[in-house]
């Protein structure tokens, strides 16, 4: 391959992540090359990326991906100007590790180091297992992506959570957040 062919595969996807200045994010909505089959990479339900059946071990490895990856209506992908390839993830593609206070506002930081400040634009989001009842918070991050917030984060969410039409819910960017259906968590 010259020095003037885009590379493919891994160091393609290397590559195309490393276009990114700081921390900045490629511009993965304006890619749109043609699928180029699946990529063995998946990330688990908690949010261990794996290749090949292996832990991706190196921490800023699975930040650089992480900056290529975008969700399309066939499911996730690792996209660079010239290649598509599917992964695949078992729940969703982020962890919502820490939350800190900033004013009014929630900032949640993920395990790939995103910051989102949660309001209209990056709501958070609780779904409740109708069988179990259990909770499943998560909160937009970017573009289609969003982070299943961590048990920990959850409980401190609950902890200053206020009663809000008969729901436990937390105010960030303006917006109310419901913490789970009416009732829970109430007495």
């Amino acid at each position: 391959m010259s020095a003037s062919e885009p590379s493919q595969g891994l160091a393609g996807i290397t590559a195309a992540a490393r276009q990114a200045p700081g921390r900045g994010l490629p511009p993965v909505h304006l890619w749109h090359p043609a699928h180029c089959g699946d990529f063995d990479i998946v990330i688990r339900a908690d949010g261990v990326w794996m290749h090949e059946g292996s832990p991706i071990g190196r921490a800023e490895l699975v930040r650089l991906f992480s900056t290529v990856l975008r969700r399309d209506s066939d499911g996730y992908h690792l996209v660079t100007p010239v290649e598509k390839m599917r992964i695949e993830v078992e729940d969703l593609p982020f962890r919502a590790v820490t939350m800190t206070r900033d004013g009014d506002d929630l900032v949640f930081t993920t395990d790939v180091g995103d910051e989102t400040r949660a309001g209209p634009d990056h709501p958070i989001t609780v779904e409740t297992d109708p069988v179990t009842g259990e909770p499943a918070p998560r909160v937009h991050v970017r573009a289609d992506l969003e982070a299943r917030i961590a048990r920990t984060v959850f409980y401190d969410l609950v902890e200053m959570a206020e009663v809000r039409d008969g729901r436990l819910a937390v105010p960030s960017g303006g917006v109310w957040f419901p913490l789970g259906p009416p009732g829970a968590g109430v007495e």
